[in-house]
Parts: C-alpha cells; sequence; structure tokens
C-alpha cells in the first residue's frame, strides 16, 4: 500500500506539472520511476527500461483526455497528423528496440544528458512563441514530414516522452502557430505511447530480472497509481496555471531537470568508465 501511495503521488506531481507548465508529464515519471525502483531493489539492468516503458504506456491514457481538449478548441492538423504518424509509429517502435539494445547504465546517461537539454531549452526561454509573422505555415513536403515523424517519435520513445519536447520546436521552426503546433504535438503523443509501449512490452517479454505484475518492461503497479490521479490533476495544473508566473515555474522546473540530469551523468558515468 506505501508504494501505491507513491506512484499515486508521483501521478499527482506529474500530472499538476504537466498541467502548470504545459510540459508532458514523462520528463517527471521516467526519472522518479527510476529511483523508486532503484529503491524497491529493481535489478539495476531493467530499471531503466520498465521506467521508460511504464511511462510510455500512461502516456496513451493521459494523451487522450489532452487531444479531445486541444481537438474542441480545433487546434489539431489531422492532415498533418496522418502524414506524419506511418513515421512516427515506425520511429517509436525502433525507440524500444533501441533502448533494448543499451545497457541501463548508458540508458540512464542518455536520459541525463536530454534533461540538462530540455533545462536549458526551458531556462533560457530558447523555445519561440511560434506565432505567424509573415503569412502561413511553410512545411516540407510528404516524405520530409514522414521521415522527421520517424526521428521524433525513435527519440521519445527512448527517453520515455509524449513528444512534445520535439513536436512543437520542429513545428514552429516551420512557422506553425504555437496553438497548433501544440494541439497536433498533442495527438502526436497517441500513436508514439502505443507503439512505443507496444515495443517495450516485446523487447522486454519473458526477461527473468522483471518483477511480478510486469508485462515486457511495462510494470502495472506503478502505471495504474500514476494514471489515476496524473489525469485529474492535470486539469487541477491548468486551472491554476494563470494564479503563477509561468516564467518563474518553468525556470524552477528547469532548475530540478537539471539537477536530475547532473546527477544521472555523474553516477552512470562513472559505472560504465569504471
Amino acid at each position: 500500500m506505501d508504494i501505491l501511495f507513491i506512484y499515486l503521488l508521483l501521478g499527482a506531481v506529474a500530472g499538476t506539472a504537466a498541467g502548470l507548465l504545459g510540459i508532458g508529464g514523462g520528463l517527471i515519471i521516467v526519472p522518479a520511476l527510476v529511483l523508486i525502483f532503484s529503491a524497491t531493489g529493481v535489478s539495476p539492468e531493467v530499471l531503466t527500461h520498465m521506467a521508460v516503458g511504464t511511462s510510455l504506456a500512461t502516456i496513451i491514457v493521459t494523451s487522450i483526455s489532452s487531444v479531445w481538449a486541444h481537438n474542441a478548441k480545433g487546434a489539431v492538423d489531422w492532415h498533418l497528423f496522418w502524414v506524419m504518424t506511418p513515421g512516427i509509429l515506425f520511429g517509436s517502435w525502433l525507440g524500444g528496440v533501441t533502448a533494448d539494445l543499451l545497457p541501463g547504465a548508458w540508458l540512464q546517461l542518455f536520459i541525463g544528458i536530454f534533461a540538462i537539454v530540455m533545462a536549458f531549452r526551458m531556462g533560457l526561454g530558447s523555445l519561440h512563441s511560434g506565432e505567424l509573422v509573415d503569412g502561413e505555415a511553410n512545411l516540407p513536403g510528404s516524405l520530409p514530414l514522414l521521415c522527421s515523424g520517424g526521428g521524433i517519435g525513435w527519440l521519445a520513445a527512448i527517453f520515455g516522452i509524449g513528444g512534445g519536447a520535439l513536436v512543437v520546436p520542429y513545428l514552429s521552426h516551420f512557422r506553425v502557430a504555437m496553438q497548433q503546433a501544440v494541439g497536433t504535438s498533442a495527438a502526436f503523443g497517441l500513436p508514439i505511447a502505443i507503439s512505443g509501449s507496444l515495443s517495450f512490452v516485446v523487447q522486454g517479454w519473458g526477461n527473468r530480472l522483471l518483477p511480478s505484475w510486469s508485462s515486457g518492461y511495462i510494470y502495472w503497479p506503478a502505471f495504474l497509481g500514476i494514471v489515476l490521479t496524473s489525469v485529474f490533476f492535470a486539469k487541477l495544473g491548468a486551472s491554476l496555471a494563470h494564479r503563477f508566473s509561468a516564467a518563474r515555474l518553468k525556470l524552477c522546473f528547469a532548475l530540478l531537470l537539471f539537477a536530475i540530469g547532473i546527477h544521472f551523468i555523474w553516477e552512470n558515468y562513472n559505472l560504465i568508465t569504471g
């Protein structure tokens, strides 16, 4: 019961942060699950893969409500979604395969580097507003979009995120309005999570180091606890967002991500180099 409460609390924290800051919960869930699994005696060889796979599985649930809300506001570009989704699906599956090939220490090292990159993006405000200035969006052709979807899905699955941190700046680069970029990014979270989590199930299936109540690299008690609270608290976070300084909140979260990244890099660099 105590560990279930921790998972419920993690879902509440991740959901609130997602609502307040407009970020994906995976940026919080993956590092937190790594620490929880480590503290509860899960094998170091599989705990990071379990954290990523379980995070992707929770995104299946949380992304549905997010897509519904954005679509109601007309903020999802469904044509762009269907053009890029085949690449997203293939890339997300490949991301699970790639992660399975990496030892846990290397996977944590890459997650730490990613956390620091995201900390700098958030802290320095390098992500532009994405509002159009001189005309309409200027997206590339179908083939480049398809290939970009593959790359985005691949990276998102490796890091256990819904892809918003990758999709929004990509679409903003081509002058897509911020509301449309965020809404379409939310839609991409669903195929990323479905394909990626299925890949993590297949790659981890039959691994004897996994604890009970696991399907491959997805750990169901953690999944259940997180999804039970994250959706509700995401709505609460969104309702509270206007009461706080977004810039100050993002700076605080950037500092937290930076600390997490440094911890992961330091711990695993020492393991890798001996």
